[in-house]
């Protein structure tokens, strides 16, 4: 695909809870100027966007690529994990691009996967990629992230723009069924992303303590029941985390059968990439192959955990104007 001649880009991966934003001056340079902005503390995308330029000193860009935790259906935007909701065709005209790309986050580092290099990837379990294969991606941070890579005849990765994350969630133990019939009874649905993800995990820990008949205990953030289980060895939490771990296996190896990701899994997101070490000793792996006749074409499959200083999305939202 030809590069699109609009120079120099402003790139964005936005969260649920951050804002990532980077600046690349021309084809040949890298990304530079890496930001990284609390959602919170900005009324708007747009605030967050000029506040990034008044921080790194640079003039409003010709061209810019966002890659956001949201579908992308059309020209508005309402992200499902933040207040943040804005027309692209506006935010277009209000800072005077001339090129605006938006698309969902994981599509954006779905796009990257191919340029990811081996020093940011720790592979914990399978064997080698089989070659112009499928790839999946799967990451839990805010909310569930899901997407992939198809190859193409025309030698070229063809990104998947899904919702996967909110599929529903499926039990395999009577502890497992009992624990969402207690997330139900809060949420309606069960969707994978209210188990797997910083607030579910929050919500997993309160359902176990109550189905354990313990007492309530204020728990407000994700970090506090990794930080209990991987270094004060709290069995609870560490229970707490062995289910969520089992839990992203079954629905990652749903994920690589429905796509015939025989090219390999990589884990993304802000929580796996922080349980490296104790992730392999979980269930994550044995849930993963669980899968009775297809049990050893999982075994085959690569799993890479993406463990990168700088959000890969990045570059994703770089390649996505490659065909704006």
């Amino acid at each position: 695909m030809p590069a699109s001649p609009l120079f120099p880009r402003l790139l964005g991966d936005v969260g649920g809870t951050n804002a990532r934003f980077a600046w690349q001056h021309d084809a040949h340079s890298g990304i530079t100027d890496i930001h990284i902005l609390p959602c919170a503390d900005h009324v708007s995308i747009e605030a967050a966007i000029r506040a990034y330029l008044n921080l790194s000193q640079r003039p409003v860009p010709k061209a810019c690529a966002i890659g956001i935790a949201n579908p992308v259906t059309g020209d508005q935007v309402r992200m499902t994990n933040h207040h943040w909701s804005f027309s692209i065709q506006a935010l277009q005209h209000s800072l005077g691009l001339a090129q605006l790309k938006v698309i969902n986050d994981f599509t954006a580092l779905a796009l990257s996967l191919p340029d990811i290099t081996a020093e940011h990837l720790v592979q914990i379990a399978g064997g080698a990629a089989a070659p112009q294969a499928p790839l999946a991606l799967i990451g839990a941070g805010t909310g569930l992230g899901v997407s992939g890579l198809m190859p193409s005849e025309s030698n070229q990765w063809l990104p998947i723009a899904g919702e996967g994350g909110h599929v529903t969630l499926s039990a395999q133990t009577l502890t497992e069924y009992q624990l969402i019939e207690l997330i139900r009874l809060q949420y309606g649905h069960v969707s994978a992303e209210r188990v797997l993800s910083g607030q579910g995990l929050v919500d997993l820990y309160r359902a176990l303590r109550k189905l354990r008949g313990l007492p309530a205990m204020e728990i407000a953030h994700a970090a506090e029941i990794s930080q209990a289980g991987l270094q004060d060895q709290d069995t609870l939490a560490l229970e707490a985390m062995d289910l969520f771990a089992g839990w992203l296996g079954s629905v990652a190896g749903d994920l690589v059968l429905t796509l015939g990701a025989r090219g390999g899994l990589y884990l993304g997101g802000g929580i796996v990439p922080r349980w490296l070490g104790w992730l392999e000793r979980s269930s994550f792996y044995a849930r993963f192959t669980a899968k009775g006749r297809f049990a050893d074409y999982l075994r085959e499959v690569p799993i890479w955990v993406i463990h990168a200083p700088d959000s890969p999305a990045l570059w994703g939202a770089a390649r996505a104007l490659q065909s704006a």
